[in-house]
């Protein structure tokens, strides 16, 4: 038996896949109401096809009691090969482990021609998983991961330099159907006709482009920082559910207006400091702002991860709670055009310090240039049980 675990926009084409095939499938979803623990209980295999990697750990920790020795997990999420690592170690000796990302999209994953990167023992599992597609071994444990954001370091970045292309081709009054016919007979051809029009069904999520990215940050890569740092510009004004390919019409609507006309009361004197309220984060109750301007300086109150209805977000995980904290703060920055890089100083509290290691793969993903001043303490409670950490800001504003 085959336990599918993750009904979303490549899982549900997947399992169907495997059913199709003759496999007795039971499937799984976080809205399903079923425990994660009874959904994989005596299956042989177990297939992960979740958002990230703090989504990863948190089911597959749940499904613990439910796995039997001799049982195989096959992580085909794409969450990097330090996340595989993790959880090597935390699921039982007897217990296999297989990475095997993919390579496509909905499409694909419907037709059955998906590219499976493995990484692992792929004995027990290769023939499950060639009703997915071609399966490429790429070597040990976490090369199958690792061979995934390697790739998504080249195509990802190539599409937010195409967006860009077609923005100076706006820009210059250079005709977009055109500057695509002469783009088709060059390398970049089949990107830049996947831009030609928008796609309005979501195959690659902008979101997951960008945390595939995030995935792969490290020193030296320049261009993927700075198309990484475009997604996360466009992700926090709302797109990150849209398919990869509105970066296009994200980038071509010229850039953003200077936020600076409330600094300025009609018939007034400038005002010292600007209150701002993004819709897209949670409200405020009243006695603070999310972020106060002042000049060129943005002063960020401590965010933590609450959603819209006072709900703690990844209660338990601090990871998942961390990512919360920081796509809120992605989204603050990106409204005053300001990036990561423009944090001057960052104070977190933590509730445990114990977490700081954890905290800090998920600030290192976000914060990759050079490190802003910095605090981390330790208190004994934060005004909302439940949450692990806080996060306040200084930020200088880019002129």
């Amino acid at each position: 038996m085959i336990a599918f675990l993750g009904q979303g926009r490549m899982g549900a084409p997947m399992a169907r896949r495997l059913v199709a095939a003759g496999h007795k499938v039971t499937t799984w979803r976080r809205s399903g109401g079923v425990p994660v623990a009874t959904a994989v209980d005596g299956a042989d295999l177990v297939i992960t096809m979740l958002s990230d990697p703090a989504a990863v750990r948190e089911v597959l920790t749940a499904a613990l009691p439910g796995l039997r020795p001799g049982a195989t997990v096959v992580e085909m999420s794409t969450i990097g090969p330090e996340a595989v690592g993790e959880l090597r170690a935390l699921l039982p000796p007897g217990v296999g482990l297989v990475d095997a990302p993919v390579l496509g999209s909905v499409g694909p994953a419907a037709e059955g021609t998906l590219t499976v990167l493995a990484g692992g023992d792929v004995r027990d599992c290769r023939e499950v998983l060639a009703v997915f597609g071609a399966v490429r071994e790429c070597g040990p444990l976490g090369s199958g991961a690792a061979m995934k954001l390697a790739v998504m370091s080249a195509l990802v970045p190539a599409q937010v330099l195409l967006a860009e292309t077609f923005a100076y081709g706006e820009a210059h009054g250079v005709d977009r159907g055109a500057l695509i016919d002469v783009l088709s007979g060059t390398p970049l051809g089949v990107l830049a006709d996947r831009l030609r029009v928008p796609s309005e069904q979501t195959r690659y999520s902008l979101a997951h482009a960008t945390k595939d990215l995030e995935l792969g940050a490290w020193d030296g890569a320049t261009m993927a920082t700075a198309a990484r740092a475009r997604l996360q510009e466009a992700r926090a004004a709302g797109l990150g559910e849209h398919d990869l390919t509105a970066i296009a019409a994200h980038l071509g609507g010229g850039p953003h207006a200077p936020a600076t006309t409330a600094d300025r009361p009609a018939g007034g004197p400038a005002r010292r400091a600007v209150p701002h309220n993004l819709s897209t984060i949670p409200a405020t109750n009243g006695m603070y702002s999310h972020a106060v301007r002042v000049g060129d300086m943005l002063y960020v109150s401590g965010q933590a991860a609450f959603d819209e209805h006072g709900n703690i977000v990844g209660e338990g995980s601090m990871e998942a709670q961390a990512e919360h904290v920081f796509q809120v703060i992605a989204r603050i920055l990106a409204d005053q055009g300001a990036s990561f890089g423009d944090i001057a100083f960052i104070r977190t509290y933590l509730t445990d310090m114990e977490d700081r290691v954890a905290y800090g793969r998920v600030r290192r993903k976000y914060i990759t240039g050079t490190a802003p001043a910095s605090t981390t303490v330790e208190v004994s409670k934060l005004f909302m049980p439940g949450l692990l950490l806080e996060v306040d800001l200084i930020v200088a504003l880019p002129r």
